[in-house]
């Protein structure tokens, strides 16, 4: 048709080759124009034999994209291996989900700094509080597994928090890949000098004399320390009065200055003013007495016979990180943990030493989780 002008295929086609785009019929040569018409484009037509031609893979594409093909596959495989090698060749960091000062930025600064020395790269703690330890602990099971991200485990995180926070945002068995224990601790009943109660037995005829007008502060809502505390009123029938902080170290700076008049904390953090005679230790929460406190008596000898609520600590990097580089982050913690400076360090402020394989630790998480849902649902405590 004159004046119909049709558009060339190479400018419908933008991945088309670079070869003549007009293929010829019997190897004659297009005319370039109609006597009184518009310029003519050859139109690449084919033959049924010709398209049947075109259709069949060539025999050196083939090879080449069955290479391709492998090489894809093999790659992702072979470069875990290499990535494992050459791990750490920069910093790592470690998340503490909780305020500075607290029982967790002690166990976690103890093994770090023997861990950087191990690995040949710093292990940098980077405190992240907030909803219980949910925040922080939810930022690093969203991180990428790689192995330089990783957090320290604690009960009030990996085992309290997920049943106490609905919208948690992370599956402590699903979501983080087990590195290793570290070690296990009791909480501490403790109470500013100033307050009447010297044994506990006293302090629940004062609490049930006094109902609703005994404080006692936390690390934050959804934290051992707060359940522990929901728990032991639960169990000695008395109303308390729950005061959260952002972490241990906050709570324990007003129980001091006697803005609270007591507080359940880790003993890593409470031993060293216990000793000092700036609080006072009514009772630690593990079924035995321990050899940092041996004067402090448990809650179960007070009466509430089988009350235990003893901590863990332990480490753990989002899931998906390639076995070699926890077995080697692993290797560190266990290499920290036998050394005698940080063995001493962790016994000195009551934490039970206790290094595992990343195999044990996961089964411990299991039974933890599963102890301590039984105990928030015990207590009535509330997280949302």
């Amino acid at each position: 048709m004159r004046g119909l002008l049709i558009e060339p295929r190479s400018a419908q086609r933008t991945t088309a080759p670079s070869k003549p785009e007009a293929r010829q019929v019997s190897g004659a040569k297009a005319p370039d124009k109609v006597s009184g018409g518009p310029p003519m484009i050859s139109l690449p037509f084919r033959t049924r034999r010709s398209r049947t031609r075109a259709s069949r893979p060539q025999p050196g594409l083939r090879v080449t994209w069955f290479a391709a093909a492998i090489v894809a596959a093999v790659v992702p495989f072979a470069a875990t291996p290499a990535r494992a090698q050459s791990y750490p060749d920069r910093p790592i960091t470690m998340v503490v989900a909780f305020a500075p000062g607290g029982s967790t930025s002690i166990v976690a600064r103890a093994v770090a700094d023997r861990m950087s020395e191990t690995l040949g790269q710093k292990v940098i703690i980077d405190n992240r509080p907030g909803a219980g330890g949910t925040i922080g602990t939810k930022a690093v099971a969203g991180s990428a597994p790689d192995g330089y991200t990783i957090a320290l485990g604690y009960t009030g995180t990996l085992a309290i928090g997920p049943t106490l926070y609905s919208h948690a945002g992370y599956d402590p068995r699903k979501d983080f890949a087990p590195i290793g224990l570290i070690g296990n601790a009791p909480n501490s009943l403790v109470v500013h000098p100033s307050f009447p109660a010297k044994t506990v037995a006293e302090l629940i005829a004062y609490a049930k004399a006094n109902p609703g007008k005994v404080n006692f502060g936390s690390a934050g809502v959804g934290t051992a320390s707060h359940v522990s505390g929901e728990y032991f009123a639960n169990a000695a029938g008395i109303k308390l009065i729950h005061i959260p902080y952002k972490g241990t170290g906050p709570a324990l700076t007003d129980l001091i200055g006697g803005h609270i008049p007591m507080a359940f904390a880790p003993i890593p953090a409470t031993h060293s003013n216990i000793s000092g005679g700036t609080l006072r230790a009514l009772a630690v929460t593990s079924t035995t007495r321990i050899a940092l406190l041996p004067d402090v008596p448990t809650i179960s000898e007070a009466g509430l016979t089988g009350f235990d609520a003893s901590l863990y600590y332990g480490l753990v990097a989002p899931a998906g990180t390639p076995r070699p580089i926890i077995d080697k982050l692993n290797a560190a913690l266990r290499e920290a943990l036998d050394s005698d400076d940080v063995k001493k360090r962790l016994v000195a402020d009551g934490t039970n030493v206790t290094p595992s394989t990343p195999e044990e630790y996961a089964a411990f998480i299991d039974t933890d989780e599963a102890k301590w849902s039984k105990i928030v649902k015990a207590s009535g405590a509330k997280g949302d």
